[in-house]
């Protein structure tokens, strides 16, 4: 019997050492049953600059693996992730994507001066420069950054776009970085040879400080004020629904823990009226793909 009333979702490491010729950013990500939408974020990010691709693959069974390695080649590593963990007398339940974003860092941090964590639904977009590597340069004195969440909600649309995430969806809330956890949460980007510990949003590099990507320093949890509030460089859109069937399917599966199961419907739907309930256009993606076109 799983214990239902708590998890295990923070996660204490020994953070690797640093590789003498450590470089570039690499993305750690889980994930289960993405193929209509792994190509385009795999190609958006190789072409932004990321070195690698850490994808962990949690019992797809349409082909997300074989398509991200067909579009990242080498830049790519692919992990089965199919699992689910628990200890104790309780069976308390172990959050399987810090699993793997412990598993990521530990194994392949110490190549790389930065690592992300982020999943199929976010990406991380230069709002002025021409890579994310350039975005994160002035920001080498840091060891942890901390992104807020651009949500994206349904935008009218009924059935995914066949013009893709990025330009099928810029519907944002307007809002980003106030509101409730739901709507208000963060990812972050850190020196995988400083982690201390790691969640989905929190990573604590040392001191429990982070910053964001104006370089503006703060502890963990004081992110959620306007004073950091920033996309000055660096913008993490979260597409939460995509299409309104792609919404469906999301509900359908349920959550990636067995832990508060019951009302996950009626949570998720609270999240999105929220996101649409106030937006504005947003096509800060849109304009970086011009600008590493020339166009």
């Amino acid at each position: 019997m799983f214990n239902l009333r708590r998890y295990v979702s923070k996660i204490g490491l020994t953070a690797p050492q640093a590789q003498p010729d450590r470089a570039g950013l690499a993305l750690a990500v889980i994930f289960k049953n993405e193929a209509r939408f792994i190509e385009e974020w795999a190609r958006f990010h190789l072409d932004a600059g990321v070195s690698m691709i850490l994808g962990y693959d949690n019992g797809s069974s349409d082909g997300t693996a074989e398509i991200l390695k067909n579009v990242a080649g080498s830049q790519c590593k692919i992990m089965p992730w199919n699992q689910r963990v628990n200890f104790g007398k309780g069976q308390t339940e172990v959050h399987n994507q810090v699993l793997a974003y412990v598993h990521a860092a530990s194994n392949f941090g110490g190549a790389y001066r930065w690592m992300a964590f982020i999943d199929v639904d976010e990406f991380l977009v230069p709002t002025q420069d021409a890579s994310i590597p350039d975005a994160l340069a002035p920001l080498e004195g840091f060891n942890n950054i901390s992104l807020p969440w651009h949500m994206f909600g349904r935008g009218g649309q009924e059935t995914m776009p066949e013009v893709g995430t990025i330009a099928g969806f810029t519907d944002r809330y307007a809002r980003p970085g106030s509101g409730a956890r739901g709507v208000c949460n963060f990812k972050c980007i850190v020196d995988p040879t400083k982690i201390k510990t790691i969640s989905v949003h929190s990573i604590d590099t040392g001191g429990d400080q982070t910053a964001n990507d104006a370089g503006f320093s703060t502890a963990n949890s004081k992110r959620r004020t306007p004073a950091f509030y920033s996309n000055a460089r660096l913008q993490l859109n979260h597409y939460y629904t995509r299409a309104a069937a792609d919404l469906d399917a999301k509900l359908s599966r349920g959550r990636n823990l067995n832990h508060k199961l019951n009302g996950h419907r009626a949570r998720v739907m609270k999240i999105v009226d929220q996101i649409e309930s106030d937006t504005v256009q947003d096509h800060a993606a849109l304009e970086f793909l011009d600008r590493m076109r020339g166009d």
